[in-house]
């Protein structure tokens, strides 16, 4: 019977080779198995060994004894790596932290796929830090550093403008309020009523947690129909001004490292990196508990003080709490003002509270916050800078001037000032003036420069000035997205609304009021006549700034939704008409009102402040010729009894070279695609 194999890759009854201790060629099997006579020669047969005696590897049960010993032994370093702390995982995965591509704090699978292309980066993921979070960072650096050695200094992140008081989205967030008060005026062919008490500075509209605002951003896209300019509009010579992505390809300036750590906060550090830990991973109310626990432990340490600060800011925003934000405030104030603190942490402390007092509308306040700043740091420009925006917002523009002007006889290509300073010249009239510092501060490309208000004032200011180069700017402005289109250039918008100059009565739904307009046309023209003849005082002059020259006033009836009472008793039944029609009455972003303009009146190109609300023209009084209106590139004259509907987000004028006076009756609506919830929430204008 022939010799069975055996099972682990050893021969039967093979011959050997060799010598050695194993069987032999001779050797006799017993049984009819074929295994070998001994023993030895069994177990070795067992295992794979070879006949001449050597093995032929690492046998089965070895393998896994080996593999159990290596096992056990990487088991018992690991423990023994934690429990006697010989790695910081912290500061490795804080280092590993800095390719955090996903924004969710740590480096991980999904941020290499980012890193290598598989997988493409979230735009609606937060990828830069706060200012404050990136000053933390670069002092946590510091320390770390070997003495001798320098840490790389972080970029500088581009501050767009003083104003991140109201954060930017259509329905939870807030519009950016930068019209430094002056220009919460309606800049249409009929403006806001020129007796309207100025708004007080610490009322000017704000954004705080307790009422969710509908406002959106200036800068949202609007879908429009943009019709072309006429070639003779536009000259031929390029504007130099970088664009944006030729900015951020520029390498940014670096500044200094600020030091945010005392003497006596560096030897406690390890506990500020902890309750700061607990911050960046967004355990906010863990961190708030850690943070007083240190201030009470250590009342005479700044940076305590300081991250119990950030944390309440951090934990106003996450609860959307006023109250939180106002402790928070108060914290700043008091990291800024305890002895030894490290003026670089003064500094960032007396920021952030001046721009969370801008938050809540204490624009007295911020100011006071902000003189102190400059107070502390006299030769910092961009405090100073700041200050001016201060004053601004308080509608202080004589002290605004002054600012921007010390400021540019110390740096006088300093951008922000620049643009700023020909802001307030042309809201002082200084049309040329204020040209070529619009102008080179856009061009600067400075931080805060790329401003749609810029864009418009200085085109306005150039069409004024007869230079056609106006419509480039308005055209770089439109491609920057700040406005919806050359032709409409409104700042305060909401998206996505049918744009169009011209509007037919069927277009906007509100047939039922046209009808009851024109029907009752002469009631209305008969008791505007009556309020002219027995009282001219009510009609007050149009001080918008908008006339070329000429003699233009108005009577209003209803502004900002709010009916005048007193108004209305001149013209009572045109008032009883118009209650039935809350598109007009409810229009918190416009106004009901006669206008009379007298000959030898025009009225400059410019544009309403919203996209929110179409315009009706009723005509009462029309001399037969003399008297048109353009909007956009599309010019139509008024006839009494008829409605002209435009929408004045777009640019218009008008001129009155007639005999005798013109009376129309102006009636702003909602813009019919608005929803009831967002007629309720926009903030007035």
């Amino acid at each position: 019977m022939a010799p069975r194999k055996n099972a682990k890759g050893g021969g039967g009854n093979s011959s050997g080779s060799g010598s050695g201790s194993g069987s032999g060629s001779g050797s006799p099997s017993t049984g009819s198995s074929g295994s070998s006579s001994s023993p030895g020669a069994r177990r070795e047969a067992k295992h794979g060994g070879h006949k001449n005696g050597r093995r032929g590897g690492i046998s089965g049960g070895s393998f896994f004894t080996w593999f159990m010993v290596i096992a056990l032994l990487g088991v018992w370093t690991s423990v023994a790596v934690v429990w006697f702390d010989l790695i910081d995982y912290e500061e490795v995965l804080g280092k590993l932290g800095v390719y955090d591509a996903d924004g969710d704090g740590d480096f991980d699978v999904d941020d290499a796929k980012v890193l290598l292309g598989l997988k493409e980066r979230s735009t609606s993921e937060r990828t830069f830090p706060r200012e404050e979070d990136e000053a933390e960072t670069q002092a946590e650096l510091e320390e770390r550093a070997p003495e001798g050695t320098e840490v790389q200094d972080v970029e500088d992140e581009v501050k767009e403008q003083i104003q991140s008081l109201l954060q930017e989205s259509v329905h939870t967030d807030h519009e950016i309020e930068d019209s430094y008060h002056m220009e919460e005026t309606d800049h249409s062919e009929a403006g806001t009523e020129a007796g309207t008490p100025q708004q007080d500075p610490e009322e000017v509209r704000h954004q705080d947690y307790d009422e969710p605002v509908y406002e959106p951003s200036e800068n949202e896209g609007i879908e429009v129909s943009d019709n072309a300019i006429d070639d003779s509009s536009i000259i031929s010579e390029e504007i130099n001004v970088a664009s944006v992505e030729e900015q951020q390809d520029t390498p940014p300036v670096k500044k200094k490292k600020p030091k945010l750590l005392n003497k006596f906060d560096k030897t406690i550090k390890a506990e500020l990196d902890a309750g700061e830990k607990l911050r960046k991973r967004g355990k906010i109310e863990e961190a708030v508990t850690a943070f007083e626990e240190l201030v009470r432990k250590y009342p005479q340490s700044p940076r305590a003080r300081y991250g119990k600060a950030q944390c309440e800011d951090d934990l106003a925003e996450k609860r959307r709490s006023n109250e939180v934000l106002r402790r928070a405030i108060e914290t700043y104030q008091e990291a800024a003002n305890l002895p030894d603190a490290p003026s670089d942490l003064v500094k960032l402390s007396l920021k952030r509270r001046s721009e969370r007092q801008q938050f809540l509308g204490h624009m007295r306040g911020s100011l006071l916050t902000l003189q102190r700043l400059v107070q502390l740091f006299p030769s910092d420009t961009t405090l100073k800078n700041d200050l001016g925006v201060g004053y601004l917002l308080m509608g202080d523009n004589d002290s605004a001037r002054k600012v921007y002007e010390e400021v540019l006889n110390v740096t006088p290509n300093d951008g922000f000032a620049k643009v700023h300073y020909g802001f307030i010249l042309k809201a002082q009239n200084k049309i040329a003036e204020s040209i070529p510092y619009l102008k080179e501060g856009i061009e600067s490309g400075a931080p805060g420069t790329d401003d749609g208000r810029f864009y418009f004032h200085l085109g306005d200011a150039m069409q004024r000035v007869g230079n056609k180069e106006a419509y480039k700017w308005y055209e770089l402005g439109h491609k920057r997205g700040h406005f919806a289109s050359v032709w409409q250039r409104s700042l305060y918008n909401v998206n996505g609304l049918k744009a169009q100059p011209w509007w037919t009565p069927r277009e906007t739904g509100y047939t039922e009021l046209v009808k009851s307009l024109e029907r009752n046309w002469k009631l209305i023209r008969d008791e505007g006549l009556m309020v002219m003849d027995k009282a001219k005082g009510l009609f007050l002059p149009e001080d918008e700034n908008l006339r070329e020259k000429g003699d233009w006033s108005q009577f209003t009836l209803w502004q900002q939704g709010r009916k005048n009472e007193n108004a209305c008793k001149g013209a009572p039944k045109t008032c009883t008409l118009l209650e039935k029609f809350s598109e007009t009455t409810g229009c918190r972003r416009g106004q009901i009102k006669y206008s009379i303009m007298h000959p030898g009146t025009h009225v400059w190109p410019h544009t309403g402040p919203t996209n929110c609300r179409l315009r009706m023209h009723l005509g009462l009084v029309i001399p037969k010729e003399g008297c048109k209106i353009r909007c956009a590139n599309e010019t139509r004259t008024w006839e009494e009894g008829k409605v002209l509907i435009f929408d004045d987000s777009f640019e218009h004028e008008v001129w009155q070279d007639a005999s005798s006076f013109r009376l129309i009756f102006i009636v702003d609506v909602w813009h019919p695609e608005l929803t009831p919830q967002q007629r309720r929430s926009l903030p007035a204008i």
